[in-house]
């Protein structure tokens, strides 16, 4: 059966699971869809952009039609209300357990010092399958929902302070906890506030604190330097970060609109790097492996090297929420898989759903052409010396593909763009511009942690990454053994 959208009713706002353009995608009004004679398989085509059959051809429906706003965004806003619509990126926000949200609000109103954004994230917050997990707690007396949510692991929680100002925010921290910093922070607000926004990707992390009873690493973020990366992709390390599930705890229009942008970026790079037909974890692994791409701890034995699979393979729920909407506002990819007919597909995360897109130069040459700024002329660079073009006439390119602020229609992909999307080697310089935007800023940061938390501190965080690393090598072995000796029996 198929639906003219026009003829369906209007949804009250709070039903609207999340919205870019005019007419809501509709989440959580299934009953007004039902009373119209629809089919659990007809919703969730609306819903999600799910085809019916594989063969059903791309979604044409005005009801999944673009607006403009990623083009022209205005990142100047302060009031929720001026987001583009009344439930505009509401797919950021990971619906978690109350009360374990509750103990990680707690933690945030015992600093003096305002946060304007705040999110928690990491293995503390969403578990992943196969991380391996510390042989004690390392909360010395974590509230009880903090030790029923992470179920006796007691692994130590991440967060991300976005503030207005990064000086005075450290003064006021400095002054209320000292402690928590390393020698440098004798030395003022004004060198801490250096260090954190002159070197690395702009954050300053204090590390292995004890808050509430509860063992926390957290992030010092100038707002103005996130969104920037968000939107530009200038470093990835924090625009990486918020590209896989995170549960926000303090929000901000700001911060929302570039985080959306963000996502759709990933999307756009994700599907770059993918063939015409991939499976739904294919995408989802592709996305999380970005941030992840020229990291020096994915080197170096300081990280699990199974890390992205064991992160999608755990959430799978929390990235089809975050993903799922943008998916269907992007004409050039589609859900096509018959398990999308079956009412429960969305919250099943055994239900790893074929995916397709759309290889037509043309398109693909459009998502080139609104890659963030940043991270395009990087890849741009690449193609020029790919191709020898002449420095004189690149610099033309350059000028003319240019974001402006007067431009006030979605930008298109021109002969250049179109050529690079058809380049075979396209996956390779995508990787390689990723990796570029990524080595120097992860290094850094990684650098200047002896500094910020002290070399004590540090030891003891390498420490325990390369006890995961090695948890995590054992156990992919002992895996990979038992699936060689049950592959023997079944041919004996």
């Amino acid at each position: 059966m198929r639906v003219n959208p026009s003829s369906l009713p209007r949804v009250p706002a709070s039903t609207r699971f999340f919205s870019i353009e005019s007419r809501p995608i509709l989440h959580h009004g299934r009953r007004g869809l039902a009373k119209h004679g629809l089919s659990s398989s007809s919703r969730l085509s609306l819903l999600y952009g799910c085809t019916r059959t594989p063969s059903a051809s791309f979604s044409t429906s005005p009801l999944l039609a673009d607006k403009d706003w990623d083009y022209n965004p205005n990142l100047s806003i302060s009031n929720f209300s001026e987001l583009p619509s009344k439930d505009f990126g509401v797919n950021q926000h990971m619906i978690i357990n109350q009360e374990f949200k509750e103990a990680l609000r707690q933690i945030l109103w015992q600093f003096r010092a305002p946060i304007r954004y705040a999110f928690a994230y990491g293995s503390g917050v969403f578990p992943q399958s196969g991380s391996a997990s510390p042989s004690t707690s390392a909360h010395p007396s974590a509230p009880v929902a903090i030790q029923q949510m992470q179920q006796g692991s007691g692994k130590m929680i991440d967060f991300i302070f976005g503030v207005s100002y990064s000086q005075h925010w450290h003064d006021l921290n400095l002054g209320q906890h000292r402690d928590h910093y390393s020698g440098l922070g004798s030395l003022g607000s004004y060198v801490v506030s250096e260090v954190q926004d002159r070197f690395g990707a702009g954050v300053y992390f204090n590390t292995h604190i004890t808050v509430n009873g509860t063992l926390i690493k957290y992030g010092v973020v100038n707002l103005d330097t996130l969104c920037q990366d968000l939107t530009q992709w200038n470093t990835l390390y924090l625009a990486g970060r918020l590209q896989k599930p995170v549960k926000i705890l303090r929000d901000h229009p700001k911060v929302r609109l570039a985080n959306q942008m963000n996502l759709l970026s990933a999307l756009r790079v994700a599907l770059l790097l993918l063939p015409e037909r991939f499976s739904e974890f294919e995408l989802y692994s592709t996305i999380a492996g970005i941030s992840y791409r020229g990291d020096l701890r994915m080197i170096l034995p300081a990280e699990d090297p199974s890390k992205v699979r064991n992160i999608v393979s755990g959430q799978m729920a929390h990235f089809r929420r975050l993903y799922a909407p943008l998916i269907t506002n992007l004409p050039n990819v589609n859900f096509q898989d018959p398990r999308c007919g079956k009412s429960d597909w969305i919250d099943d995360p055994e239900a790893i759903l074929a995916m397709v897109q759309d290889m037509d130069p043309v398109r693909r040459g459009n998502m080139v052409r609104r890659l963030p700024e940043s991270f395009r002329e990087k890849l741009y660079f690449q193609y020029q010396g790919r191709y020898s073009i002449p420095r004189v006439e690149f610099n033309k390119m350059m000028e003319e593909s240019t974001d402006t602020e007067q431009e006030v229609r979605r930008p298109q992909g021109r002969a250049f763009e179109r050529r690079i999307a058809s380049d075979d080697q396209l996956q390779e310089e995508v990787s390689t511009s990723i990796m570029k935007t990524i080595r120097w800023p992860s290094t850094v940061q990684t650098i200047k942690g002896p500094l910020t938390a002290g070399f004590g501190k540090s030891w003891k965080y390498i420490q325990e990454k390369r006890e995961k690393h090695r948890k995590a090598r054992s156990n992919a072995q002992a895996a990979s053994e038992s699936e060689k000796k049950e592959k023997k029996e079944k041919q004996e």
